[in-house]
């Protein structure tokens, strides 16, 4: 467990990070990828060459003799929530940290991205079950409150629900909202609860995963642990025929993931815990916009 102390200087430290990523490269893309409410009027002007005839606001123009025009202004704000899997799995990890450190960077990051946009944001952390809410906010002062629970907090549960998470969104949040879901998605039987929320919000799943999901070292005899169920076995990691089959249950994983989202209607992004998150974010909300 980090100390207060250290945990005050990590948030510092990803409130820094967060802020320089937000102002110099997300600013603009996050923006456009996430559209607001619709338009809403602003207010009337004298017509301008070049303004939509469409928009000519009868009314004003026969009272002053002068045509004039209608101005609209996207209505902006919206509700961001992130939807963090804090199960005992998240806690795994063999290069550049855990699958936790790389959900509690990007989770800073987009936090920020909508507090920078003058939007809300909240989170849900969930196991097996809904483990805490925090409910949308504006301003800096929440989103380093959200910074500092992605660091600390911890699950009392060690099981992973995503159909739970996806459940406790459909009934509890009524307004659209942009839906994040951070996981790794070590996980079954959503796929009903994720077209529900495709349905009502827009929602996107970010997949972390480790190098050592998908490939395992040839290094022998090994005995390896369930972290979520404590369930243990022998295998000989040194035999092809057994590294084979590990790489393809991981690919056939991933392969139904990315088909119960397509069915949903909603996007998935994969990022391994020794890849660039930066680049993968940057290059998704410029392919929405």
């Amino acid at each position: 467990m980090l100390t207060t102390a250290e945990i005050l200087k990590k948030v510092k430290e990803l409130e820094i990070k967060s802020k320089k990523l937000t102002q110099h490269l997300f600013t603009g893309e996050y923006h456009s990828a996430f559209k607001g409410r619709g338009m809403s009027f602003r207010e009337v002007r004298e017509y301008a060459a070049g303004d939509d005839i469409r928009f000519i606001d009868w009314n004003v123009s026969a009272r002053f003799n002068h045509p004039f025009s209608k101005l609209f202004e996207e209505e902006r704000e919206l509700s961001v929530l992130l939807l963090v899997d804090d199960s005992a799995s998240s806690a795994f990890g063999t290069v550049h940290g855990r699958k936790k450190d790389m959900v509690t960077e990007i989770g800073a990051v987009l936090a920020f991205s909508a507090i920078n946009n003058n939007d809300k944001v909240g989170v849900v952390f969930f196991s097996d079950i809904i483990e805490k809410y925090i409910p949308p906010k504006k301003g800096k002062q929440h989103a380093l409150y959200i910074v500092r629970h992605l660091l600390s907090f911890a699950a009392k549960r060690k099981r992973t629900s995503l159909a739970t998470a996806l459940r406790y969104l459909n009934s509890s949040t009524r307004q659209r909202s942009i839906v994040f879901i951070l996981s790794d998605f070590i996980d079954t039987g959503f796929e009903d609860a994720l077209k529900v929320a495709g349905k009502k919000h827009d929602v996107i799943g970010i997949k972390i995963y480790d190098k050592m999901d998908m490939q395992l070292p040839p290094i022998g005899l090994m005995q390896v642990q369930d972290s979520e169920t404590g369930a243990t076995k022998w295998i000989d990691s040194s035999d092809y025929l057994t590294r084979q089959q590990y790489e393809q249950a991981f690919f056939e994983h991933t392969e139904v993931c990315k088909n119960i989202f397509t069915k949903a209607g909603s996007d998935l992004l994969h990022i391994r815990t020794d890849e660039d998150y930066v680049k993968v974010l940057q290059k998704f909300f410029i392919g929405r916009s």
